[in-house]
């Protein structure tokens, strides 16, 4: 459990234990929170609002610039901790410690934007002013993939707003957790301005009711699956509590036949495979001009042969293993099914354990379920099209709107095809992953709704209040 940022365990508790998805081996042993626990740091959350509120906005910028210190600082343990817990390559776990301390320092400069809460409105006769609030103690539930980079984002502006944070770990990454408990009791944070808890899986459900249920939380934010997301949408109705949902996505890349195809390739390849495609924003469809997709594919599948598959610790692997072995066979299932309704493999597709090779696939078409489910793995598949409002439809022939890329050497052409598609991010000649503290980063349709980032994460985390005067 957590007794303010501290991060220690109770006799008796549930015993998070997690095996290296590459070697089968044990690598984490760490204590889960019950839920009375959870209750009782609730109440220190609350008590520490009433002071954490009142500091002056630079003071808070301050401490969020030291628990960026304390995250550089623990660099090597939260890398070696990242890639024994969930097999991601070196590139990957070095990308989260150093965009999570990045995201902090950025986040504080947006204390000049809060440092005069209240802006004064024209009303005639009347004065009419704006206030912005912190909200209180804020739920914010994280997932496993980026667990540094997705912790922070979804603490930072919180912080700097004025709540008090309750940080659900996930339990898929407890020591990894652990070393952001540490960083963040050594920072300069007072006590119980973050509470990082765990839960075992069996009693996650129940103790997220009961902390969304509690009074004393008034948001909270959510990162993972649109399933799991449906549920914390449906208790924030049910309680009144603001949340703000980051959800699954399925992102698609539009190659039109004008487009630069190395660049492209490129950008597919980082895209997809990136820590084997399991980011919410991995290139997952291939929307290509059919003009050009022979010669398309055969630059892709170049590059994927390339890449090496292996043991995450090493530092020439580009691809470790999936979270688990039950991914991979899911995946597997994802292929088998298209395979059999008229798509062709180009390359990949086997699977050992939890390894699943980069694959490439092509003519994947509506019925499949590789089109009409996110994939979360390391699977490109391809659609051919005849023109850009075909291109268009098919990217939009989709449940979620997270994010999408348009490659065309046509910028006018790039941005009339961008302003058509249905997402939240769209990017003209550059990679679907990609992620920006000053940018408003959020979905639309099924990938969720609300904007972690830039000013537009201060909307998020503070309530407007509306005061007027009549002077007599």
């Amino acid at each position: 459990m957590t007794t303010g940022t501290k991060f220690t365990g109770i006799a008796g508790q549930s015993e998070l234990v997690r095996h290296n998805p590459a070697t089968g081996a044990i690598v984490s042993r760490e204590p889960a929170n019950s839920k009375q626990s959870c209750l009782s740091l609730v109440g220190k959350s609350a008590t520490a609002f009433d002071t954490w509120s009142q500091l002056p906005v630079d003071r808070r910028a301050d401490c969020l610039r030291s628990l960026a210190d304390e995250i550089e600082r623990a660099g090597d343990a939260f890398c070696a901790s990242m890639t024994e817990e969930i097999g991601a390559p070196r590139v990957w776990v070095q990308h989260n410690v150093d965009f999570a301390a990045y995201n902090l320092r950025e986040t504080s400069t947006y204390a000049d934007q809060l440092r005069t809460p209240v802006q004064e409105i024209k009303s005639g006769a009347t004065q009419s002013y704006v206030l912005r609030e912190p909200i209180g103690v804020c739920l914010a539930i994280t997932p496993w993939n980026a667990p540094l980079i997705l912790s922070v984002r979804a603490i930072g502006a919180a912080l700097l707003c004025g709540n008090t944070v309750m940080l659900k770990g996930n339990e898929v990454a407890p020591r990894t957790y652990r070393l952001l408990a540490e960083a963040i009791a050594r920072s300069d944070l007072p006590d119980n301005t973050v509470n990082l808890f765990l839960c075992a899986e069996q009693d996650s459900e129940e103790i997220v009711d009961v902390l969304i249920a509690s009074p004393v939380v008034r948001h909270v934010s959510f990162t993972g699956s649109t399933r799991v997301g449906r549920r914390v949408a449906s208790l924030c109705a049910k309680h009144l509590k603001r949340p703000l949902l980051e959800l699954g996505g399925q992102a698609s890349m539009l190659v039109l036949e004008d487009a630069d195809l190395d660049a492209a390739a490129d950008a597919a390849i980082s895209g997809g495979y990136m820590n084997q495609g399991q980011i919410c924003i991995s290139t997952e469809r291939l929307i290509v001009a059919t003009t050009i997709a022979e010669h398309f594919i055969e630059q892709l599948e170049q590059r994927r042969c390339d890449l090496v598959l292996g043991d995450p610790a090493k530092e020439d692997t580009d691809i470790g293993p999936l979270i688990d072995t039950a991914s991979a066979e899911r995946l597997s299932g994802l292929l088998s099914d298209a395979v059999s309704k008229g798509a062709r493999l180009i390359g990949g597709g086997g699977m050992r354990d939890a390894y699943f090779e980069p694959t490439i696939i092509d003519r994947v078409e509506p019925e499949m379920r590789l089109f009409q489910e996110e994939v979360f793995g390391p699977i490109l598949s391809i659609t051919r099209v005849d023109n850009d409002e075909e291109a268009i439809t098919i990217a939009n022939d989709s449940s979620y709107g997270l994010a999408v890329a348009v490659f065309s050497n046509d910028i006018a052409r790039a941005r009339r095809v961008a302003g058509q598609l249905d997402t939240g991010i769209c990017h003209i000649n550059r990679s679907t992953v990609d992620d920006d503290p000053h940018a408003p980063f959020g979905g639309m349709k099924q990938s969720g709704y609300g904007r972690f980032g830039g000013r537009w994460a201060i909307d998020e985390f503070t309530n407007q209040r509306w005061l007027t005067e009549k002077h007599p």
